[in-house]
């Protein structure tokens, strides 16, 4: 029997797969049976493997599998001597049906082992258990691996025997498994597996494949099948040509990595073609043409030097015939209707203005407990109003009501119902259209913004406006109506939104505070139509979104939490602070203060001194306590005017000579004193070097 390990080649073979599940699909697979066979020792943890995927194919390689895992010491703990042996050390009736029913017998009870001693001294049985062979083993690791596959919907079928029922992704028509140049003999979804399998649909050499050995698979399938087994390689080489066709044409793709995830999953065997269309289409808004192109027909658009949509596209082809002329006008003809349509759409809504449509979103449901999109117009209209008004005054307010009342418009359109990505984008369009200040309809096209994680703000004060009304909105609805996120469950993408209200704050430099907005965005609300008390529950939501957000940006958690701690209401100043901090943290002087920090808050946590209480210059009586009053003293004016100024490192910067008063005060001074006056005096003085200490961050978070 051969004992040394070999390649391994598992290939199940099926129908055409669901293209935005492939990689999914692939990765689960050869996961699944590698891990399996590492855990039942017919494979080692450093076995490579190498997973295949193709529109009718899951594959995985494995570069070394035994052929029978080695046999292993099984221990058997039986039960407690005391009951195992009698007084003469014979077995009792006990310990032989143990025995029987590990599979041993009497002959085993020379080899038992005693662990322990006295009362809880033990028997144990040490057996060799022969490894599983790679038969039984595969036979595992494909059950195990088939039914955890992340199958979006699996279909009911009847294999070749025309009784039997199986349930998977896509009917399957072959499995292959071979270990080294030898067929391992398992079956899966009644199919036996053999060393055969089939290439290209049209242009294959041969229709059946024998596949000599598993290292021969990625070779054989590309040269007797025409098909690029590899997923990643087959990207990469669709990739390449992408590039190569667009700079023959002068132009550039537009990079789009999810379509060709999709695209790399329908084809086997690439060939870039480039196709175009009549340039009267470009009238229609590119965002239209390249969503069309993009989601119905899987091309790629074309870009000039200036970033706009040529009248050319690229095609994937999975065929490669000596004259692609015929597959190229195809194209051309199947995109002409679609572009069609879109122009049609655009031509369509145009004829009636945003403005006469408002009065249809009372028509449309929001959210059965929040009402229809006319009554979430009318909410985001109030907010937008008056953080217009904190940014800019009367005009500002007026351009940012007018975008609000027109932002959701375009919902009822038939460009957006077609393509509900274009939200948004086409409300900027027809409000230039409608003849709209530029302001207004750039709000329109923008309040979505930033729809994820990385994308552009909103362009423009009314923009920032619209689209923070927009989000707030959302947010202090949902949580009103116990709609929070939970886990990892966030159906209405709160987290999202918070991080967007985030950005914009920040990003934006915005003069506005955080609780001062949640309860605006309450307020716009019908009186008992939300939960008052969930104000405080979004507004920690948005403070814990805005720690996530900055330990994204690389700052530690104790910088963080320095500055989070104090809960700052406005949050354009977080930046500086931040950065103040990690200057703080970098001074000789920091850790010896946060620590002070730290104990300081410790004794004021169990003080009964009020917040404010002045300071006796009579009742300081040790030195160390008049040395430290008086550096705070001549500290406190200077660190207090660079912090009104938003200097907020130099304020954290001249707190660094007080180390020394504080560090002799607290080896010197008696803080609780049994003098009460004394004790007293001396919380207040502690209280006033708390305040100066922490008004940019709670220094204390930095101790270690």
């Amino acid at each position: 029997m051969k004992t040394a390990a070999a390649p391994l080649l598992v290939e199940l073979f099926v129908e055409e797969l669901p293209p935005k599940a492939l990689q999914a699909l692939s990765t689960a697979f050869a996961e699944g049976i590698s891990t399996s066979l590492v855990a039942q020792g017919l494979a080692g943890s450093d076995a490579v493997r190498t997973p295949f995927a193709t529109p009718r194919r899951l594959a995985v390689h494995l570069s070394a599998v035994l052929p029978q895992a080695p046999d292993r010491t099984v221990q058997h703990k039986l039960m407690p001597v005391s009951v195992g042996l009698d007084a003469a050390g014979q077995p009792t009736p006990a310990l032989m049906k143990k025995l029987a029913a590990v599979g041993a017998d009497a002959a085993a009870i020379s080899t038992l082992r005693r662990v322990g001693e006295g009362k809880a001294e033990t028997l144990y049985l040490d057996s060799r258990v022969s490894g599983t062979t790679l038969t039984d083993g595969l036979a595992r690791a494909l059950d195990q691996a088939l039914g955890q596959l992340p199958i979006p919907k699996a279909m009911t079928y009847q294999p070749t025997d025309g009784w039997t029922s199986v349930q998977f992704v896509r009917p399957a028509h072959g499995l292959v498994a071979l270990h080294g140049a030898e067929v391992v003999p398992v079956q899966a979804l009644g199919l036996h597996a053999g060393r055969q399998t089939r290439g290209h649909r049209f242009e294959a050499v041969r229709p059946v494949i024998e596949l000599r050995d598993a290292d021969s698979y990625a070779a054989q399938l590309r040269d007797e099948g025409a098909v690029t087994a590899s997923y990643t390689q087959r990207r990469s080489e669709i990739e390449r040509q992408l590039t190569a066709a667009a700079a023959q044409a002068g132009l550039a793709v537009l990079r789009d990595d999810a379509l060709l995830d999709e695209v790399t999953a329908l084809v086997e065997r690439p060939n870039v073609l480039c196709c175009q269309f009549d340039a009267d289409f470009l009238g229609v808004p590119q965002e239209c043409l390249i969503l069309t192109m993009k989601a119905n027909q899987k091309y790629f658009p074309l870009l000039d030097a200036g970033g706009q949509l040529a009248n050319r596209f690229l095609v994937v082809s999975n065929i490669q015939p000596p004259d692609a002329s015929a597959v190229i006008t195809g194209n051309e003809r199947v995109v002409r209707p679609r572009l069609a349509d879109a122009r049609f759409f655009f031509d369509q809504d145009r004829k009636r203005s945003l403005a006469a449509r408002v009065e249809g979103l009372g028509r449309v449901v929001y959210h059965n407990r929040l009402g229809n999109q006319g009554e979430r117009v009318e909410r985001v209209r109030i907010i937008a109003r008056q953080v217009a008004s904190q940014l800019g005054g009367p005009a500002l307010s007026a351009l940012a009501d007018r975008a609000a009342m027109l932002a959701k418009a375009d919902l009822l359109t038939d460009m957006v119902g077609e393509f509900p990505e274009l939200q948004g984008v086409m409300g900027g369009y027809y409000a230039r259209h409608d003849g709209e200040p530029e302001a207004v309809a750039l709000a329109i096209e923008d309040h979505y913004r930033p729809r994820y994680a990385g994308d552009q703000l909103a362009r423009g004060d009314v923009g920032v406006a619209v689209a923070l009304a927009d989000k707030l909105e959302t947010l202090a609805g949902l949580f009103g109506i116990g709609q929070a996120p939970t886990g990892d469950k966030d159906p209405f993408a709160l987290r999202r939104h918070a991080l967007g209200v985030i950005r914009m704050l920040i990003e934006r430099d915005l003069p506005l505070v955080v609780p001062a907005l949640v309860d605006l965005a309450f307020g716009a609300f019908a009186t008992g139509q939300l939960d008052a008390t969930a104000r405080e529950p979004l507004q920690t939501f948005l403070y814990d979104r805005l720690v996530g957000s900055l330990r994204d940006q690389g700052y530690t958690a104790e910088e963080v939490d320095a500055v989070v701690a104090l809960r700052p209401a406005r949050w354009a100043d977080i930046p500086r602070r931040m950065e103040a901090v990690r200057a703080f943290a970098r001074l000789p002087e920091a850790a010896a203060l946060a620590a002070a920090n730290k104990r300081i808050a410790n004794i004021l946590r169990k003080s009964d001194t009020v917040e404010g209480a002045s300071v006796s210059a009579e009742l300081l009586v040790e030195s160390a306590e008049r040395h430290l009053h008086d550096a705070l003293h001549g500290v406190q004016a200077m660190a207090d005017a660079l912090f009104s100024n938003g200097e907020y490192t130099a304020s954290l910067r001249e707190l660094a000579v007080l180390k020394g008063p504080v560090d002799a005060f607290f080896d010197t001074v008696m803080v609780n004193a049994d003098d009460v006056s004394l004790r007293s005096n001396r919380h207040a003085l502690l209280r006033s070097l708390h305040a100066v200490m922490n008004r940019v961050a709670d220094l204390s978070r930095l101790a270690q």
